[in-house]
């Protein structure tokens, strides 16, 4: 039997810089190393402007690397093209983002299934309706985006997500548009679906007590990761 490698990200010297007007150089983050084990849940905290949503956009696939080594799932996302990163973020990430986005001409079920298409997958329709099931959505398959409170657009997010049974879920400040009583609903639905499928979860957020939900707590400060 093929065993999966047990490390599933691995960031080595990993920096982000930005160079603005003449040659000057912004570094949003410096010389990250980063393991992080099949089935583990990380969540890192930090002030807004720490370079919080910057590491997950590295990890995503979705803005390169200036320095260092970045994989995931044993692939370089350093030596891909923009396609083969699409293929590689269908196959393996699944992102929450912090305000929903989903797409406001299609019903739920629609942005689930259209999810789960892209990735390859059969009867997305019916699958769609499965996992919206599990969000506790069943009765809200048909409706659109405007037509859900925020808390239910974020449930839609996290089928999408979940549906294709991503190696990865990367949450970016998931709780941070809510209010408490739904950003707790959510957290716990988060953690209970990731430990049912064994995701592995990376979760950013300044919430701290969403935070100490993750077995592991990391914080970034001034572009350098740190223990919380």
């Amino acid at each position: 039997m093929h065993h999966l490698p047990k490390t599933l990200l691995s960031l080595e010297k990993v920096s982000l810089a930005y160079s603005i007007g003449n040659k000057q150089l912004l570094t949003v983050l410096q010389e990250i190393d980063l393991e992080v084990t099949r089935g583990e849940t990380l969540s890192i905290v930090g002030p807004s402007g720490s370079g919080k949503t910057s590491l997950l956009m590295l990890i995503a696939g979705l803005e390169p690397v200036t320095a260092g080594t970045l994989k995931v799932a044993d692939s370089l996302l350093s030596a891909m093209d923009e396609d083969a990163l699409a293929t590689f973020r269908r196959k393996h990430v699944g992102i929450v983002f912090q305000n929903f986005h989903l797409i406001p001409t299609m019903t739920a079920q629609e942005n689930v299934a259209i999810a789960l298409e892209f990735s390859g997958f059969d009867h997305s329709a019916q699958r769609a309706a499965d996992w919206l099931d599990k969000v506790g959505l069943g009765e809200r398959l048909h409706h659109y985006p405007q037509q859900l409170s925020g808390g239910e657009q974020q449930r839609v997010a996290l089928a999408r997500a979940f549906s294709t049974e991503p190696d990865l879920l990367l949450a970016d400040e998931p709780t941070g548009n809510l209010d408490s009583e739904n950003g707790k609903n959510i957290a716990q639905l988060l953690m209970s679906l990731r430990e049912q499928f064994g995701t592995t979860l990376l979760l950013i957020t300044h919430d701290p007590a969403l935070a100490h939900q993750a077995e592991r707590q990391l914080a970034l400060q001034d572009g350098k990761l740190v223990h919380a």
